[in-house]
């Protein structure tokens, strides 16, 4: 099935979204690892693989509105150097996806790809759950401070 163009377009610009996030999210596992907080680990390394499936969806539309996939193009990667400032730029990329999906569900409306729309609406609402997982985190560490936070993510 043929696509908008546009719409392809925006679908790729989601795709790099999703890529960025992906190596981001798996440096700050490797670090966590690194570092012996194996919780937080394995949550950055969950997250990965959840934007890998989002990564996938897309890939998949595209070929399917009869575009290319564009995977070499990535975004500005923000590793942070400590924990704290991890979750901050987990936090900000979280936050841009949250409104470029938004602005592609409207767009998938505007064109009448209902089903685009659907798939970018449940990747959004999966987006939302990893901000909130993301204060969630912040929170603790605000709560407990941020030594006592890190003694809580070592082990299993």
């Amino acid at each position: 099935m043929k696509g908008n163009k546009k719409l392809i377009e925006t679908l790729n610009s989601l795709l790099a979204d999703e890529l960025t996030a992906i190596n981001q999210y798996m440096v700050h596992s490797e670090m966590c690892a690194n570092w012996g907080y194996e919780k937080l680990h394995k949550h950055f390394e969950k997250r990965a693989i959840e934007e890998m499936k989002h990564a996938e969806k897309l890939i998949g539309r595209v070929l399917f509105l009869e575009g290319t996939p564009t995977v070499s193009v990535l975004r500005k990667i923000s590793i942070g150097g400590a924990v704290p400032e991890q979750l901050g730029s987990d936090h900000a990329l979280e936050m841009g996806a949250v409104k470029a999906y938004n602005d592609a569900i409207r767009l998938a409306g505007d064109v009448g790809d209902f089903a685009t729309r659907e798939i970018l609406e449940h990747i959004l609402q999966n987006e939302d759950t990893h901000i909130d997982d993301i204060e969630a985190l912040q929170d603790q560490i605000g709560h407990m401070t941020l030594p006592i936070f890190l003694t809580t993510q070592v082990g299993k």
